[in-house]
């Protein structure tokens, strides 16, 4: 199809400009996820929205606002010129509808999606609308409800043992914390977290929450919980998954709207059976060098 993509990190203004400057006129589409699926980095878009409109006027600027929906980020006004959202996730917010949605303030823009959706046939159903529409009207109270019991819950991740790292925006430890806050309306309700130990310690996570659901999708009522280097994302190769920092450790939440000491509750069951099981391994006898008679011996 003569399309070329090129990927960066949006959070490297050097490096993004030196990939529009590179391609000059040729680029026509800059898209970006904010915050990302799994790892949730936060990107300026009014930052990278200055930076293409000064070196390629041309190009268009997409966002995928999923994780945030529009009730807490509106990326058009930061200077994006499309928004795209996964209708299936936190706008219907009951995971029972397959949808996205194509959002632009640009009449030539608009002209042209529906010539294309008109052309390719695009249209969802009546009921999938009316499910979609049911869901837009609860959006805020579910936004704020998930928000307050993601932000307890990296409050509480933080300070547990079982846990080497959190990563949500509405903490002053990550990164980007400074631009959410800007950016945003509210953090979301996604967090990230890597658990102590390897993959077996996360599988036991996983395994031991009865509150939350193993399960691939998010956005909805219910939490979930997903190991994305073994889901949603065992298709990256791992090479990328490792520069990505998405290892066997680190364990995507989605948090609903449950009752928030059952949701911490769930989450503390589940990560004392992962250091649990640290603590067992260490007093499994380890296999030692050989010994003089050539044989080899344990060590407790």
């Amino acid at each position: 199809m003569g399309i070329e993509i090129d990927f960066v990190d949006f959070n490297n203004n050097e490096a993004v400009l030196s990939k529009l400057v590179a391609a000059g006129d040729k680029t026509k589409l800059i898209w970006l996820e904010t915050p990302t699926n799994p790892t949730l980095k936060v990107t300026d878009i009014e930052k990278v929205s200055t930076i293409t409109k000064r070196f390629n006027p041309n190009a268009l600027l997409a966002v995928d606002n999923t994780f945030c929906s529009p009730y807490f980020q509106n990326p058009l006004e930061h200077g994006a010129d499309i928004v795209v959202h996964s209708v299936t996730k936190y706008i219907n917010g009951h995971s029972d509808v397959v949808m996205g949605v194509v959002c632009t303030n640009s009449e030539d823009i608009y002209t042209q999606l529906r010539f294309t959706q008109n052309g390719v046939g695009a249209v969802p159903s009546p009921f999938d609308c009316y499910l979609a529409h049911r869901g837009l009207k609860t959006l805020h109270l579910r936004m704020e409800a998930a928000a307050r019991n993601a932000n307890a819950i990296a409050m509480f991740l933080e300070g547990h043992k079982g846990v080497t790292k959190v990563v949500y925006p509405g903490l002053k430890s990550h990164p980007q914390h400074d631009i959410a806050t800007r950016q945003q309306h509210g953090y979301g309700a996604m967090v990230t977290f890597y658990c102590i130990g390897e993959r077996e310690q996360s599988a036991i996570v996983l395994q031991n929450l009865r509150v939350f659901a193993l399960a691939e999708s998010l956005g909805a009522v219910e939490s979930l919980a997903e190991c994305p280097s073994l889901m949603t994302h065992a298709s990256v190769p791992d090479e990328q998954r490792e520069l990505l920092g998405i290892d066997d450790t680190l364990i995507r939440l989605s948090v609903g709207v449950e009752s928030c000491a059952d949701l911490i509750a769930d989450l503390d069951h589940a990560l004392n059976a992962a250091l649990k099981s640290t603590k067992q391994n260490s007093f499994l006898p380890q296999s030692n060098s050989s010994g003089n008679d050539g044989q080899s011996y344990w060590e407790w």
